[in-house]
């Protein structure tokens, strides 16, 4: 039967045109068509014109061949120039590697450690790691065969295996592969599942207290929750004379060795709002090189001749690293005649309304004893490492501190950018050197004598975030090991303190176990020890909700106060559970005393600033004829280029933990392969490669 004529069915017949682009500037523009066209052409002719149909039918199948050659000739060249690019971006990243490798330092350096801590103690838990690798290795190798000789044994089957005389080599391997499933059933996976399945709690704990954070920043934002004072600053010309509403304040800049940001910190300091009878600023310097001294020494004289209330303070004996320094000035005799004290840190530059925004919570409130403004980095679009820490720290301020400020009134004092009460210091007992987190020591203290906290997100202080690996890992474990050490000597105080069972249960579990020790402990175990066994040992398993969904969701609500940070959100999972080993091993430390952990490293500074900000301090500075040596201002301002610093020798450290554990990761995941556990291989393939980049300091800047 023909097929039917007509104008609904040749459109219904008509083929769809394609139009290819071609790279070359030679090659035309073709158009595709059904060989159905020829088809109907043929009819409406008839009889007469059947040879003619089938010639141009044939001339049609030809064209159409040829352009289709062209399409798959096009195809072929697009997907030779995308080889080629990954080919040449492959070699980049491998010369990249070779060169950064070969002019690496091992992290075996004794320099990087402190000298009370003994070779053997700092080399146990990478021998853990490279064990725990080595036998990763063997299990592969061993599974590897079993899959290719078909060795799908469970249980029940290995118990009727014969015994190897009777079979040769071949009985002897299954045999010995029979015997590791045996083992691994009934001695490894029920420890190891049990594990799993804490891990798992503690997971789901630690993840129900972020989101109650966030649901409290969320009800914060809804309402509108702000701390007001009762009371704001005086007038201009109560500024200049001083008066009742600017009261006596003493302001602190410790440093140590930091020539690279102590002029721009103290000319921010000394450009704050208030009268300058009623404030004092002492530079507390502890650097042990003497060029340095004497660079800072010049700056705080050039600006006593500017008229500013400004001293130089420096320790022969550096006891005590910063607390040490803090304890020394606060025993000046002039010190009993301020009532406020408030502490910068060498990197810090506060604008010049800081203490206008913070000192009049003060007023009419006896039992504040601490205000706290945040923080902002001048430098968190430096590199992908200044990026992934600014969403910790955002997080952290946003949502940890503002919360807590907001509904108990307490929170861990951030060790600069605050303002103390100093009858509440003194009233807490001072500083002390028993920790190497003295900002948390003085908090806890001063929480357990009653004394109330308020947290400012909207007063912002400008600082820097470390650049390199190398510096960031130094504070992290400082920053880690410090709150296990406070843990241990704080706790015998809290359970004797005064407070309420709520405070302590605040203090005991939520401020220190959960969020200072849980979150490092169950990240290291369940992601860099459970799951790569489960993939040796399938009778222990881990849903794909723990290794997937769940992170993904606390990653998500982690990035929210960092909003634009939101592409880096699989770098900023990945990135977390690669840090979770040294937050691991630090505390540790903290927690039996080993010798890492009284170790203080000052955070390198890269003496970065805001270029805005030291234009208006530099016109400010010419309006005011003031001949004030700064870091270049006149020529900043003007627009002329600055001279070049002197290039410095640079190299990277080779971080062994880091690559032992992403080689353990990658053999777990070409296991996961074998059985084909889709999730569990991209977490732990990606994971791995993390740990690989961490682990040949491929990401921030080179160390000096």
């Amino acid at each position: 039967m023909a097929p039917p004529i007509g104008w609904w069915n040749e459109e219904a017949h008509r083929g769809t045109p394609v139009v290819v682009k071609m790279q070359n500037p030679n090659w035309s523009i073709a158009e595709i068509s059904s060989p159905d066209d020829d088809d109907e052409c043929a009819v409406v002719a008839g009889e007469e014109f059947a040879a003619a149909g089938r010639g141009a039918r044939k001339g049609a199948r030809e064209r159409n061949a040829k352009q289709i050659t062209w399409v798959l000739l096009l195809k072929a060249h697009r997907a030779a120039g995308c080889l080629t690019s990954l080919a040449s971006a492959a070699v980049r990243v491998a010369s990249a590697v070779r060169r950064r490798v070969a002019s690496g330092r091992t992290d075996s350096d004794a320099a990087v450690f402190s000298p009370e801590e003994s070779p053997l103690l700092r080399s146990r838990f990478y021998s853990c790691i490279k064990a725990f690798l080595c036998l990763s290795v063997v299990l592969l190798g061993l599974e590897v065969a079993a899959y290719l000789k078909g060795w799908h044994l469970g249980a029940a089957e290995t118990k009727h295996l014969l015994l190897p005389s009777s079979l040769g080599v071949r009985g002897l391997l299954e045999s010995l592969y029979g015997g590791w499933v045996r083992f691994r059933v009934e001695y490894i996976a029920p420890p190891l599942q049990f594990l799993a399945d804490a891990c798992v709690i503690l997971f789901l704990i630690q993840s129900a207290d972020r989101l109650i954070l966030c649901l409290g920043c969320f009800w914060i934002r809804f309402k509108g929750i702000k701390p007001i004072p009762k009371s704001a600053t005086g007038t201009s010309k109560d500024l200049e004379s001083g008066g009742e509403d600017y009261p006596m304040v003493l302001v602190q800049i410790p440093m140590c060795n930091e020539k690279e940001v102590y002029q721009q910190s103290i000319a921010a300091v000394c450009n704050l709002d208030w009268p300058k009878s009623n404030i004092l600023i002492q530079v507390l310097d502890d650097s042990d090189d003497p060029t340095t001294q004497a660079l800072i020494k010049e700056e705080v004289e050039k600006w006593q001749q500017n008229g500013a209330r400004i001293v130089y303070r420096h320790r022969v004996v550096r006891d005590g690293y910063k607390a040490g320094n803090l304890k020394s000035a606060m025993n000046c005799s002039y010190v009993k005649d301020y009532e406020f004290v408030t502490i910068f840190d060498a990197d810090f530059n506060p604008l010049p309304d800081f203490l206008k925004r913070t000192v009049p919570h003060f007023k009419d409130n006896e039992e504040l004893g601490l205000v706290q403004a945040r923080w902002s980095f001048v430098n968190k679009d430096e590199n992908l490492l200044t990026r992934l820490q600014n969403i910790n720290l955002c997080f952290h301020f946003e949502v940890e501190q503002q919360v807590n400020g907001a509904f108990i009134n307490f929170f861990g004092f951030n060790g600069t950018a605050g303002v103390w009460r100093i009858k509440a210091l003194e009233d807490a007992g001072g500083w002390l050197e028993r920790t190497t987190v003295e900002d948390m020591d003085i908090a806890v203290r001063a929480h357990l004598k009653g004394w109330k906290f308020i947290f400012l997100n909207d007063v912002e202080c400008q600082c820097e975030l470390p650049e390199s690996y190398e510096a960031y890992r130094k504070q992290q474990h400082r920053w880690h090991s410090g709150p296990m050490q406070l843990f241990r000597l704080s706790l015998p105080d809290i359970l004797r303190s005064k407070i309420g069972f709520w405070k302590k249960s605040n203090l005991i579990f939520l401020f220190f176990l959960l969020r200072k020790l849980v979150l490092p402990f169950y990240s290291f175990t369940l992601f860099c020890i459970v799951l790569p066994l489960t993939m040796f040992v399938p009778e222990a398993e881990l849903p794909a909700w723990v290794v997937c969904y769940i992170p993904a969701t606390m990653s998500f609500l982690n990035i929210l106060p960092a909003a634009r940070s939101f592409p880096f959100i699989v770098p900023y999972l990945l990135f977390e559970n690669t840090m979770s080993v040294t937050k691991f091993n630090a505390i540790i430390s903290g927690l039996f005393q080993l010798g890492s952990a009284y170790e203080w490293v000052v955070t390198k500074k890269s003496g970065r600033s805001s270029e805005g900000d030291l234009i208006s301090l530099a016109k400010k500075e010419l309006k005011q004829q003031r001949h004030v040596s700064l870091p270049n201002l006149e020529a900043i301002a003007n627009g002329k280029p600055q001279p070049e610093r002197e290039m410095k020798r640079k190299h990277n450290r080779i971080y062994r933990k880091e690559l032992a554990l992403a080689f353990l990761l990658l053999t777990a995941s070409a296991r996961s392969l074998l059985s084909a556990q889709g999730i569990h291989f991209y977490f732990l393939l990606f994971q791995g490669i993390s740990f690989l980049l961490v682990g040949l300091d491929l990401i921030g800047e080179q160390v000096d």
